[in-house]
């Protein structure tokens, strides 16, 4: 008989002889889901027997795990900040270390003020939906290039309630847009240095879309566009704030000051790592 404690010490056992980061959590998600309890039922009712069909669907998840599948795709679904997302491999998995934007931006913004806000490269609609949620005043627009990622965007608002308050735009990042339009314009550019994407967690390197990750030799190839259009189309006043990756503080903020911006600071992430270069439209 095969029962929560016992299915969550073999995952366990199966997901580290893989290398797999975190079996622990992992094996417990994936417990959790096929067979239909929470962490507490775990805790509460170690020896509660799993079914046939519930013994039969984990054995299926930990072998896409066991392929480095992420979670999130095996689940089709991941929290970020405090909301849950529908995931998919068109769309770059929410991550902790980007709540960093939210805590760059909503300082700034009063829960009962007004505002527009422009997420470019919008994906899963993580940032975006993260900040509506957060303040109901607000009204966004999500931009990607991918129809994919849109649709799954498009699913997440209505799923969270948020869809009356968001517009979402197939476009290449703010091209087209009109300018001083926006009070707020977040984004996750892709940029991870080409060279380095070979030696990247199998679970980014073969299951994230290429798309959301490619920052060209040098890993800047996007802010070089989107900082001069994001200073075009925020508003006088207006703020930014965009993801950077490991030693990119100093280029960044040097391509938005070129572009005009200032008040620019940095934000670390939990890990004490440079995360976000935030700034204003003077």
């Amino acid at each position: 008989m095969t029962t929560l404690v016992s299915a969550w010490t073999n995952a366990k056992a199966r997901l580290a002889a893989v290398g797999v980061e975190s079996p622990v959590i992992d094996a417990r998600l994936l417990v959790e889901a096929a067979a239909g309890v929470s962490r507490t039922d775990i805790i509460a009712d170690p020896y509660r027997a799993l079914s046939v069909e519930q013994v039969e669907t984990l054995g299926g998840y930990l072998t896409r795990r066991e392929m480095r599948e992420p979670i999130s795709h095996i689940l089709g679904a991941k929290g970020f900040w405090k909301i849950m997302l529908r995931v998919t491999p068109d769309v770059l998995t929410p991550r902790p270390d980007s709540e960093t934007i939210l805590d760059a931006v909503l300082p700034h913004f009063d829960i009962t003020a007004r505002f527009s806000v422009l997420d470019l490269g919008v994906g899963s609609g993580a940032l975006l939906l993260a900040i509506l949620a957060e303040r109901p005043g607000a009204r966004g627009l999500g931009v990607d290039v991918s129809e994919e990622a849109l649709a799954v965007a498009r699913e997440n608002a209505a799923n969270l309630g948020l869809a009356s308050r968001v517009a979402l735009l197939r476009g290449d990042w703010a091209a087209g847009l009109e300018p001083d339009s926006f009070d707020l314009v977040v984004a996750n550019p892709p940029y991870i240095p080409t060279d380095d994407i070979a030696s990247l967690a199998p679970e980014v390197r073969d299951h994230e879309p290429r798309l959301a990750l490619d920052g060209g030799p040098d890993g800047l190839d996007a802010y070089r566009v989107v900082a001069p259009q994001i200073m075009r189309v925020l508003r006088p006043g207006g703020r930014f704030a965009v993801e950077i990756g490991p030693g990119q503080r100093a280029p960044v903020e040097a391509l938005f000051t070129a572009s005009g911006a200032g008040g620019l600071t940095n934000v670390a992430d939990l890990g004490g790592r440079e995360r976000v270069v935030s700034g204003i439209r003077p």
